[in-house]
Formats: structure tokens, C-alpha cells, sequence
């Protein structure tokens, strides 16, 4: 620990963003660069405690999947050892530029230092640090040093998908990753915006494996376009890494009407302008001088907000069905854990209206074309025996909004089964994920694995590399009887 006192001597300071006028007017980075005596002097807050909560993965929703060994690259970052400090990072995580950019810092719930004060600022540090790496060429190609002949498919070119293929060119298999898309990086790609993490991040990671021998095929629908027979007759082992492309519909009156769209619909086209495309008038989706309704509170809700204020929108209103989170930590999820706590966004803070304990009923319009819904206020019983509290309808609560643009942000069901994973024979779990185990990655098809949110369900870049990383570990030792690839970092378990 670099100096025992820092948390003391220090308050916490997260990131600062760009004026809002002026960030709501371009598609650039949100928040600003962190000076390096400020970096430094916030890394030396941390206590480099007993048992560092922040890295262990195994404590509910709290500390860091992936087992980042924090409190070393912190103490490194002090000591303005930064080539150190990235190789240290490097260790746990391929990509730390994705995480530092969109991970919601379930490490910073479990930092011993937030226990009774504010949190060591752990992912603005981790940013810092790949962002220098990149800045001095520390980042270099790894090259295996010798090919083991045996040949791996990954399909899907999400985080997990590139996280898989990494470790597995690198112990020296053939690997090829196959997208749908026109362009790699699945979710990161296509559905988080620019102003989130810009695009050049995941363009510099791809130049980085195209050397180390990973071979990317874009436009290639597997099951469509590549069938399942000669995906299994052309490779050794396959990982699926399909993500949860299922949206979660909205099963309404009215729900037909033009201008109610998914929010996956709407995200990945401004993404594409973004990139220079040109957006076929005839199916584009713009928020334009309209009133826009956002259903749905979580990340993708934001995304839709933040996209809808910079496209010009006329009003934008985030409704969320759960009541309104309080503003002091609930006693249900104590620390180290994940709290349930009222957050906002960046995106949330840029403009628009909020609101909570809302169900559309209904939705209206007139030639075919949206212009309202309907909706009314609900409220939540105590908790019955499974831990679920009981929905009810507040009654006289009804309610209307003016509507031209209704973006449905409501999470996702799992990966579409119909395609590629019912012409495998795939079992699913009783959620409809691809039924697969943490121990092995295995399904129910031999040589086949999966990984991210296709196994898991919806959930957060940091869990979708580290299972990929993980699923790349089980997939070498089905190839080649054990692995040199690092099993992840937990208390007893020092990384490889």
C-alpha cells in the first residue's frame, strides 16, 4: 500500500463530464480525461485491505467478476509504475478500455473502503491505465509461440466472443470469429452508443488479434449463411457467444402502430451513422423534434434517452415500471453487495423527465402512426414467501402521454433459439438460456460450448469476458487435456 492514510487524506472524486449543451450537441466521449496527479492521488485511497472484497467475484452481486487483482494496480498507479500497473490489469482482463468505459463497478460496491465511506474510484483508475498503455505503444501483439493444430469457432463477436478468441490464439489454436453483423464487436458495436465508448476502442483491439492470427468473418449468419454441418465438419470445437438478442415485448393494444419500436431497432442504426452508413429512409428510426417514450429504466433505457436528446427530440420521458429506488442504501443488500440505491446516468442527467411505478396499458394512435399511450400508476406489497412482491393498480391513477416515438428498453428473454441453436439439438435451462455449467462450458452437443449472455442470460460486459476468458480455458482443456490459460483470481487462488 502506497500511502496507508490516502483514504483519510483524500475524498473521493469521480469523473467529471463535458458541459451538458455541449455534449448533447456531438457523439463524443461523455466524460472528461483525468489528470494524472488526480488519478494517482485517488489510486492511493486504496487500503490494499486483509481480504480485497472489490476482487473476489464469489459475493453476490458485489466485487468483480473477472477477479482483477485491484489493489496491486492501484498501488502501482501510485507509485507512477504504469507499464506495471497495465500488465497487472492485463492479467485479468483483455479489454480493460471496455469495462473502464461501460461496467457499472459492482468492485466499487465491494471496496472495504465504501463499507463507511465513498468508494475507491476503481474503474476511472483501470481507464486511466489502458488508456496510457495505448497512448506510450505498450500494447503490443502476443504472439503464440507455437500453433497446436487444432481449430476453434466463435460464434459471435461480443465482448465474450473476443475475450474466447484471445485466449485461444494465444495458447496457439486456430481461431476463427464469425459475425452476422457487417461489422465485429456484437453488443459493444451496435448497442452501446458512441458518446458511451467510442467505436476506435474496439477497432485498436482488433488490429491488436488480427496479428496474433484470430481470423474474423463478418456477414456470415451461422446456421444461415454456414450451416451447422460444415461448422462441425471444419472445426474442432465451437463456443457460442450469441448474446440475449431476445427483447422482451410489450404485449398492449396498439402495440402494431408505427413508431413503437424495440429498442435494439433504434440504438445500432445511430451507431451506423455514426460509422458514416447511411440509414435506409424507409426503416429508419429518428427521434427528431418528436415526443419520445422510453419504456424501460435500465442501461438501455439510458442509451435510448442519451441517443434521443442528441437527435434532437422534442421531449423524452423514461418510464420504469418498479418503484423509484431510495436514496440511501436499503438494508436488503448490505455491503459487499450490489445496493439498491437511486442512480442516474449521464444520460439521465442531460435532459428529459423520469418516472417510476408506471405500466402502460395501452396505446393509441390514428393512420396507423402512434400518439399516445396509456398507462396507470402501480405500487408493491410486501414480499411473499418466494421473495417477490405482489404488483397492484392504484386505482383513479390513470394516466396519458402525448407519444410519437415508443422505444420498448425492457430487458432481454435470452438468445433466439430458432436458427442455430434448435439445428444443434441444444438443451436449455428453465430460463431458456443455453443450458451449460461454469465448470465446463459444455452443452449438451459434444465440442460444443457457450459462454456470456447466450448461457447466462442479460448481463453486464465485465460477466461476458469473464466467462469468455473462462469458457476459453474449458475449451483449450477439451482440446488439449489441460491448459496454461489462468483460472480466475479468487481468495487461495493466486493467477497463473
Amino acid at each position: 500500500m502506497g500511502k496507508p492514510t490516502g483514504f483519510l487524506d483524500y475524498p473521493r472524486r469521480g469523473l467529471d463530464y463535458r458541459d451538458q449543451k455541449e455534449r448533447v450537441g456531438d457523439w463524443k466521449q461523455v466524460a472528461e480525461e483525468v489528470p494524472e496527479d488526480e488519478i494517482r492521488e485517488q489510486a492511493s485511497r486504496c487500503m490494499d485491505c486483509g481480504i480485497p472484497f472489490c476482487s473476489n467475484p464469489n459475493q453476490g452481486r458485489g466485487g468483480c467478476p473477472l477477479g482483477n487483482i485491484i489493489p496491486d494496480w492501484n498501488d502501482l498507479v501510485f507509485r507512477g509504475k504504469w507499464e506495471d500497473a497495465l500488465a497487472r490489469l492485463h492479467s485479468t482482463n483483455n479489454f480493460p478500455e471496455f469495462t473502464g468505459s461501460i461496467c457499472p463497478a459492482p468492485c466499487e460496491e465491494a471496496c472495504c473502503v465504501a463499507y463507511n465511506s465513498d468508494a475507491v474510484t476503481i474503474k476511472n483508475v483501470e481507464l486511466t491505465i489502458v488508456e496510457r498503455g495505448w497512448a506510450n505503444g505498450w500494447i503490443k501483439p502476443v504472439i503464440a509461440r507455437r500453433r497446436t493444430g487444432r481449430s476453434v469457432a466463435v460464434v459471435g463477436s461480443g465482448p465474450a466472443g473476443l475475450a474466447a478468441a484471445q485466449q485461444l490464439c494465444r495458447v496457439g489454436h486456430s481461431v476463427t470469429v464469425f459475425e452476422k453483423n457487417d461489422r465485429i464487436g456484437g453488443l459493444l458495436r451496435y448497442g452501446i452508443p458512441e458518446f458511451k465508448m467510442e467505436k476506435r476502442l474496439i477497432d485498436a483491439r482488433l488490429e491488436q488479434m488480427k496479428a496474433e492470427g484470430v481470423s474474423f468473418q463478418t456477414g456470415v449468419h451461422v446456421g444461415v449463411d454456414l450451416s451447422v454441418a460444415e461448422l462441425r465438419k471444419n472445426f474442432d470445437a465451437v463456443l457460442l457467444c450469441l448474446g440475449a438478442e431476445h427483447s422482451r415485448d410489450l404485449p398492449v393494444e396498439g402495440r402494431e402502430l408505427a413508431g413503437v419500436h424495440y429498442a435494439m431497432d433504434f440504438l445500432p442504426q445511430q451507431n451506423k451513422r455514426c460509422h458514416g452508413d447511411v440509414v435506409d429512409p424507409a426503416v429508419a428510426i429518428d427521434a427528431q423534434g418528436k415526443n419520445v417514450i422510453v419504456l424501460g429504466g435500465g442501461d438501455t433505457g439510458s442509451d435510448c434517452v442519451g441517443t434521443s436528446l442528441r437527435q434532437g427530440a422534442k421531449s423524452v420521458t423514461s418510464i420504469e415500471l418498479l418503484e423509484r429506488p431510495p436514496e440511501e442504501p436499503s438494508s436488503a443488500a448490505p455491503w459487499p453487495m450490489w445496493r439498491i440505491v437511486y442512480r442516474s446516468s449521464s444520460s439521465h442527467d442531460e435532459g428529459g423527465t423520469r418516472e417510476f411505478a408506471l405500466m402502460t396499458k395501452r396505446i393509441s394512435g390514428e393512420g396507423g402512426k402512434v400518439q399516445k399511450i396509456h398507462g396507470i400508476q402501480v405500487r408493491f406489497g410486501e414480499p411473499d414467501e418466494t421473495g417477490r412482491a405482489k404488483m397492484e393498480e392504484v386505482p383513479g391513477s390513470e394516466f396519458e402521454m402525448d407519444a410519437d416515438l415508443v422505444l420498448l428498453a425492457m430487458g432481454f428473454l435470452g438468445p433466439i433459439h430458432a436458427g442455430l441453436l434448435d439445428d444443434l439439438g441444444l438443451e436449455y435451462d428453465g430460463r431458456g438460456n443455453v443450458a451449460a455449467t461454469t465448470v465446463d462450458y459444455a452443452t449438451s452437443q459434444a465440442g460444443i460450448f457457450a459462454a456470456g449472455d447466450c448461457r447466462r442470460g442479460q448481463s453486464l460486459v465485465v460477466w461476458a469476458l469473464a466467462e469468455g476468458r473462462e469458457a476459453a480455458r474449458a475449451v483449450d482443456i477439451y482440446l488439449m487435456g489441460g491448459s496454461r490459460l489462468q483460472v480466475r483470481n479468487s481468495p487461495g487462488n493466486a493467477p497463473v
